[in-house]
Parts: C-alpha cells; sequence; structure tokens
C-alpha cells in the first residue's frame, strides 16, 4: 500500500487522526478499493469510528503492491497521532505526506516532506489484525437531524468541558433541545443545568417528532464536530428510541465519516419538556433469522451488548445495528438467567448507566493468521531455597 496527501489535504488527515483519538486506543488502517479506511473502537465497545478517505483524495493512492494481497493493520493511537499532532506544523510546513505499508517491512511508513527539502520519516510498529467493520444502516432510523457543523458546533460551546453526557431531544414547537445530563443520584440543589434551544428553521433537514430524546458521550461528539467544522460540512444524526445506537455522519465527494455512539436506555429525567411519551417499538413475535448463516463472516462485525448491572437492575435486551433485527424491548422488573450469572454488587457502589455496548468481531484472514503458538524462550525457573 502507498498513498501520498499533498497541500491543505494533509492538515484534514490531521484533524481526522484527532477525532478518532477521542474514542479509542488503537487505529486499524486498512487499504481498501474505495479508498484508505481509518477505524477506531473505544475499550467498552460502546462508540466506534471511521473514515474513508476516496482516492481521489490522494495524489498517489495504491491500495496493494503488485503481487501482493492487500494489507490491513493495526496501530497504537498515540504513536499514529504523534506524526500529526501539531496541526499548525501540518499546515505551515509540511508540503505532502507519504504513507506506504508492505509485506516485507515490519513498520508503517510516513513521511513528511517540508519545506527547505527537510523530511521526516516515522517508522509504527505495527500488529496484522481483523478487519474492524460494524454492521449499520443509517436509513433504518426513523428520526434524522441535518445541520451545518457550526451551529451545532456553538451549540455545545456553553456546556463544561467535564460533562460526560448531553441529551438531544425535541421540545415544544419543534424546538431542538441540547441539555446537560446528570444522573437523579448525582444531583443536587446547587447543580448547574445547562439548556440549549434551536429553532426549527435553523436545521436543514428535521424529521423528528416532538418527546422522542436520546443520551449520548459529548466527548465523541465533539471530536466528530471539530473535524465536520473545520471541513465545513453538514452533519447528520440518525437515531431511534433511547437505548438504540445514533449514527452521526458526515458525506463529502472526497471522504466520508460515520460515528456509532450507544445512547442511555432512558432519557434525561430532568427534561420536562421531553416528558412526552415517544413511539413505542412494535414487538415481533416471529423468530430472528440468522442473517450471517449462509454470508462471510470476514465482511461482518457482529454488534452485540453487554450488561454490567448492580442486583436488581433491569435486563437489557440484546440489539444488533443491523436493519433486519430489531428486538422487542424487554425491560421488565424481574432478571432472568443473566443476572444469575453476573456478580453482585458492592455495597455503597452507585448503579451503573445502561448504555449499550456495541461488541465488535470479526475473523482473521488466513494471510495474516498467527503461526502457531509462540517458542518459550526462557527456562523454567527453580523454586526458591
Amino acid at each position: 500500500m502507498k498513498c501520498l496527501v499533498t497541500g491543505g489535504n494533509v492538515k484534514v488527515l490531521g484533524k481526522a487522526v484527532h477525532s478518532l483519538s477521542r474514542i479509542g486506543d488503537e487505529l486499524y488502517l486498512e487499504p481498501l478499493d474505495d479508498g484508505l479506511s481509518l477505524r477506531t473502537v473505544n475499550s467498552s465497545r460502546s462508540a466506534y469510528a471511521c473514515f474513508l478517505f476516496a482516492p481521489l483524495f490522494f495524489q498517489l493512492y495504491q491500495a496493494a503492491t503488485p503481487g501482493e494481497d492487500p494489507l490491513r493493520c493495526k496501530i497504537l493511537m498515540k504513536s499514529f497521532l504523534s506524526v500529526f499532532r501539531s496541526l499548525v506544523m501540518l499546515e505551515k510546513t509540511v508540503e505532502k505526506c507519504c504513507i506506504s505499508l508492505s509485506g516485507r517491512n515490519s513498520f508503517l511508513v510516513i513521511q513528511l516532506h517540508c519545506k527547505y527539502g527537510v523530511k521526516k520519516t516515522h517508522n509504527l510498529s505495527f500488529q496484522d489484525c481483523e478487519s474492524l467493520q460494524a454492521v449499520f444502516d443509517p436509513s433504518s432510523c426513523p428520526h434524522v437531524l441535518r445541520a451545518p457543523a457550526k451551529l451545532l458546533g456553538e451549540a455545545v460551546l456553553p456546556f463544561p468541558l467535564a460533562l460526560a453526557e448531553v441529551t438531544l431531544g425535541i421540545g415544544r414547537g419543534r424546538r431542538v433541545i441540547l441539555r446537560s445530563y446528570q444522573e437523579e443520584a448525582d444531583s443536587t440543589v446547587k447543580a448547574m443545568v445547562t439548556e440549549i434551544s434551536i429553532g426549527e428553521e435553523d436545521f436543514q433537514q428535521l424529521q423528528a417528532q416532538e418527546g422522542v430524546a436520546i443520551t449520548f458521550c459529548l466527548k465523541e461528539f465533539r471530536g466528530l464536530l471539530s473535524f465536520a467544522e473545520s471541513a465545513n460540512l453538514s452533519l447528520s444524526i440518525h437515531f431511534d428510541a433511547p437505548g438504540r445506537p445514533a449514527i452521526f455522519a458526515i458525506k463529502d465527494s472526497l471522504l466520508d465519516g460515520h460515528f456509532v455512539l450507544a445512547t442511555l436506555l432512558e432519557p434525561s429525567p430532568h427534561s420536562p419538556e421531553l416528558h412526552q411519551p415517544a413511539p413505542q417499538l412494535q414487538a415481533h413475535s416471529t423468530p430472528y433469522p440468522d442473517d450471517f448463516a449462509n454470508d462471510d463472516i470476514d465482511s461482518y462485525m457482529i454488534a452485540m451488548e453487554t450488561t454490567v448491572a448492580s442486583e436488581g437492575s433491569r435486563t437489557l435486551p440484546s440489539n444488533s445495528l443491523s436493519p433486519g433485527l430489531q428486538p422487542p424491548c424487554n425491560c421488565g422488573p424481574n432478571s432472568e438467567e443473566e443476572d444469575e450469572a453476573e456478580p453482585s454488587a458492592v455495597p455503597g457502589t452507585p448503579p451503573p448507566k445502561k448504555f449499550r455496548s456495541l461488541f465488535f468481531g470479526s475473523i482473521l484472514a488466513p494471510a495474516h493468521s498467527p503461526q502457531g503458538p509462540s517458542p518459550v524462550l526462557a527456562e523454567d525457573s527453580e523454586g526458591e531455597g
């Protein structure tokens, strides 16, 4: 794989890496026929992000070396971020960036060609990895918001940097409400609640009814907003009922970006304007088909959820991002077999937030499968005498 980025696109690539660094600690790099894919997922599997740079984004793009199979690799995010850490330096001094990956070399080579003939070469260690993909379909979400990223970026400015979650909903008069989220156990008389209200006329598209609301992490949302605002792009938000993943998308002729974030099962209890009942998903009595039985599992990522709940908490239904699998919401008060396997909660520990967790999995390609167990290089140590 070899690609060459020139001019202002070097800074765009750096901004994308900065956005991905807000989510995961590892970067999955995969050259495709459609372009270069950069993906990451957080440790709890509740947030997934992907940027796909089209071949036209590069001055030179070669997905695979002639005679070799396309490679994909996993790199520490800190290592890759260190190359693009200073965006000001990228804009002022770097003229072009060359990224190369070869099976004959054990490093991902990144060369920055700067002014006055200065060349900086970074050799980053990598690992052969599985293909990280998530199954999601924005068109399956009934609610859609689209607005300029600058508008949404200005809307989240008043929120404190330490704020973890934010609630997005449709209030009275079809006004879009952004409100800081607080748990009931953490709410006090002195707590400050910030709420921003935006009129319907400021949105390019508003397809949602009054009363719907979701709560998601603000840190990841700010990362995508920062990138979209610098590129002067519009941001689309596709979401369903609370507890279903929300999809944040940006699209341009040279790149696509998707952030899939988990949402809280229940909206913020402190939003009186958002207390109107939301439509309930209809339960399907027919068994779900096994979509992965006859397909190549390498092209899929299984989306599941975990429940890390204390005793007495509700059992969350398993969920898939695939549009054809939408299980009914079974939130009965009595937990069954799954809760019996859960460890008991430590007394005094606050209940965890009911976030959906997206489990990603795939099969390592045969060409990159590990060649058996690693040899033992050290002899057995003798007992202390």
